[in-house]
């Protein structure tokens, strides 16, 4: 068994084999309210990468019986990532420390509190609008408006979908810092709108002055 896999601790894209994953399972009954056999299994993914070798670790709890002709979890109850806990990316530190904190926390109550998850991901969004573009109005409603200009059409539609969603359109034009309903699908895409933006801007732009710096260099010894 082999399937392409990305670290969360080292972000490098690797194949994982059987060499680099194992996992172990539990059943048990104890007179449960769920009247049935349960389940509980542990996987874990050692990175193939050789300078990181971290271990990731996830755990799913549920119903036992048999599907699709093999035996294991057939209701899903629960499941959790154990070790990182989130599936939160690993951003570099020069991407602002209040936003990378903002961001992982946003992911780490995803699924326990979504309302609480999407607020501190429009605190985030803010966040960045603010230090990488240098728009500052009172609302993010506003801040967002600001943005139609300032950025590529494809990254435009994108944020003015995100924020035209359900709770999220109806609240953004209100304080960041008020909890709002929504659920745990909406809060994902709040999210995933934020590593989008931090790829695009701090991360290609870093990688562009990387690159430019070695052009320079390069010209410069040879002065």
């Amino acid at each position: 068994m082999a399937f392409n896999w990305r670290c969360p601790f080292c972000g490098n894209n690797s194949t994982v084999t059987n060499q680099n994953m194992s996992g172990t399972s539990l059943r048990f009954n104890d007179d449960n309210k769920f009247d049935s056999e349960l389940m509980v299994t542990i996987n874990s993914i050692v990175c193939p990468n050789p300078q990181c070798r971290e271990v990731t670790l996830k755990a799913r709890f549920g119903t036992f019986g048999v599907s699709g002709g093999s035996y294991g979890i057939v209701d899903l109850l629960g499941k959790w990532s154990l070790r990182p806990d989130s599936l939160a990316l690993v951003f570099p530190e020069y991407v602002p420390l209040a936003i990378r904190q903002d961001y992982e926390e946003a992911c780490k109550i995803k699924d326990l509190s979504p309302k609480a998850s999407a607020t501190l991901s429009r605190r985030c969004l803010q966040g960045i609008i603010r230090d990488f573009k240098g728009i500052v109005k009172k609302r993010l409603v506003d801040e967002i408006d600001a943005l139609r200009d300032e950025v590529d059409p494809d990254t435009w539609s994108a944020i003015d979908a995100v924020r035209q969603i359900g709770n999220i359109g109806a609240h953004m034009e209100k304080d960041i810092n008020e909890i709002i309903d929504v659920d745990p699908e909406e809060a994902q895409l709040l999210i995933e709108l934020i590593e989008t933006l931090i790829k695009d801007w701090y991360i290609a732009r870093n990688k562009r002055q990387e690159h430019l710096a070695k052009i320079k260099a390069a010209a410069d010894s040879k002065k």
